[in-house]
């Protein structure tokens, strides 16, 4: 069972906060978070780091300027997940903007594999590009560089993924994590750093007197496909980040939406003017990447691109096709693998790793994820591909970097993994079939030796006890319309309550009614209808609920313990 611990609030930052105007409860929330003053949670444009600090992007802005002057053409290589599909779309909507002429394609997840191999290069080569320029991806594409250099192509690459140990030979690369870049923020998603590019490429334009008779473009119309990459690719939430989410939010709420992301939300059945978080990584988010994981990631790249409301919401509506179908594959494999599993002992193993024929490529980070979620363990599903080897993705958990794991395996293991490549909490690799059990064993060996035992307990972080006067509408609705994420998790309570009433709906939910000190709760527990004993102690979210139009608090139950 998880620990469940109280995040820690500085009192005197806390009522700094209040003093600087900050209602008690808000203070209390940003003050454990990191935030010391209320220009921080502004999240106004002026407050962005400025693109100067990332290192080459006057080079980047240079090499795009000078190929927009000379018209030549641009082909942007795009990655197959919703970070790298709303770059492309952040890249070619916006390098048009400034006078590009640009073109993308993008790799099928299960016919090319990932990012720019000489493959790519190859199909690439057939349009004629001038230069090519990888959003997403890039930073670890030595050969497929090379591949470009050789047909005398040059490369720009804007990456936010950890390097290997050798860079690409590329004209240029933009990569706040690439050794010697000073950026402040290493947490840009793809969409963020080809975001940044466009602001480097459009002052340069400024300083060679384009705009001389013209009004500049007005990069802002790209923020609802910044904000919706940058939350989908679950990079941490820092100041930065959260800034271009709140604006791209901002912009959907106010109707200033693309077509695509507007008809992303109808197919959700959401409603954009009221667009959360919640909306851009779990309803949109999946819709997008499905087209990756299930089929071609150019479908959501045309819906991010489209400007023809009927067209964008045809398109829409496709994805929604691939996402059901999506969730069908990993209803199934998840069944598989926790079959396969239904002897595996947590207790006995640091590690988790899972693999069946015909399990599909697309779907095994997804498995992965909830794999790692149900036991709490470092987890690595792999799937075969035609060529003999196995693809596997794999998730992490607080305490133990990914990449560095399957680092020091390459290291220790020569031939092993064949490639990888990712983040401290999520990873791409890929191994010979035939030494699976292999790499079983040396995986779980490197997470023995890196992990603290105590980390795969699993903790649960709340706010602490909220007063009952603060169980509010207003404060929930509040909450929901925030900006929340990794990094910065958006708040939990924990207190005892009294199970006055419970009900199943809907087959797997439990519908309650609780008791806290004279005071009663409507509360959820979703996905889960096993009865609750009469007592419990619970961790949970204030959920502004709407019925018929009536506004009305719910509780939404995260974790319960039996209490006396």
């Amino acid at each position: 069972m998880p620990a469940v611990t109280t995040r820690p609030c500085p009192a005197d930052i806390r009522a700094a906060l209040e003093q600087a105007g900050l209602a008690p409860a808000w203070a209390r929330l940003y003050a454990a978070r990191g935030v010391s003053h209320p220009e921080q949670i502004a999240h106004r444009l002026p407050q962005l780091l400025p693109p100067a600090g990332l290192l080459h992007i006057e080079r980047a802005a240079t090499l795009l300027a000078d190929a927009i002057d000379a018209k030549k053409r641009l082909l942007i290589i795009a990655d197959y997940d919703a970070d790298g599909a709303t770059a492309c779309a952040v890249g070619v909507r916006g390098l048009r903007m400034l006078g590009a002429q640009v073109d993308f394609i993008v790799p099928n997840r299960l016919e090319h594999g990932y990012g720019l191999t000489p493959d790519i290069v190859a199909l690439a080569a057939e349009k004629q590009p001038d230069l090519l320029v990888t959003v997403d991806n890039g930073i670890a594409a030595v050969e497929g560089v090379a591949a470009a250099n050789a047909l005398g192509i040059p490369v720009l690459v804007t990456d936010h993924h950890l390097p290997g140990d050798a860079l690409p030979d590329a004209a240029c690369i933009v990569n706040p994590n690439q050794p010697g870049c000073g950026f402040a923020s290493k947490n840009l998603a793809g969409v963020g750093v080809m975001f940044y590019v466009l602001l480097a490429l459009r002052a340069e334009l400024r300083e060679r007197g384009a705009y001389a008779d013209q009004v500049e473009p007005d990069l802002r119309a790209l923020l609802d496909l910044v904000a919706l990459g940058t939350v989908a690719d679950v990079v941490k939430l820092d100041a930065n980040n959260r800034t271009l989410v709140a604006q791209g939010l901002a912009r959907m709420r106010a109707g200033k939406a693309c077509a695509g992301i507007n008809a992303l939300f109808r197919a959700a059945g959401r409603d954009p003017a009221r667009a959360t978080v919640f909306d851009l990584g779990f309803m949109l988010g999946p819709r997008l990447n499905a087209a990756g994981r299930i089929d071609d990631m150019a479908l959501g790249i045309e819906c991010l691109l489209a400007d023809d409301p009927t067209t964008a919401q045809q398109l829409a509506q496709r994805l929604d096709i691939l996402n059901r179908t999506r969730r069908d594959v990993e209803s199934d494999m998840l069944d598989e693998a926790l079959a396969i599993l239904a002897s595996f002992n947590p207790t006995d193993s640091h590690s988790l790793t899972a693999y069946q024929p015909g399990w599909h490529i697309g779907v095994i980070g997804i498995l992965a994820s909830r794999l790692k979620d149900k036991f709490h363990r470092p987890t690595i599903v792999l799937a075969s591909n035609a060529s003999g080897e196995l693809k596997g993705s794999g998730r992490s958990i607080p305490g133990l970097h990914l990449r560095d794991a399957l680092d020091l395996i390459d290291k220790r293991h020569p031939g092993l993994i064949l490639k990888f490549g990712g983040h401290a909490m999520a990873a791409g690799l890929s191994i010979p079939e035939a030494r699976y059990e292999e790499f079983s064993r040396a995986f779980e060996a490197v997470v023995r030796e890196l992990i603290d035992p105590a980390d795969l307990e699993g903790v649960i972080e709340t706010d602490g006890e909220l007063e009952l006067s603060e169980h509010r509408y207003d404060l929930a609705a509040e909450i929901e319309h925030a900006v929340w994420g990794q990094g910065f998790p958006a708040p939990l309570f924990i207190a005892n309550f009294d199970v006055v009433a419970q009900r199943v709906v809907g087959e797997k939910h439990l519908k309650l009614k609780l008791a806290r000190d004279g005071e009663s709760f409507e509360a959820m527990r979703f996905f889960n209808p096993d009865p609750l004993p009469e007592r419990i102690r619970a961790v949970y979210a204030l959920m502004p609920n709407e019925f018929n139009g009536q506004q009305t608090l719910q509780l939404k139950l995260h974790h319960w313990e039996p209490t006396r």
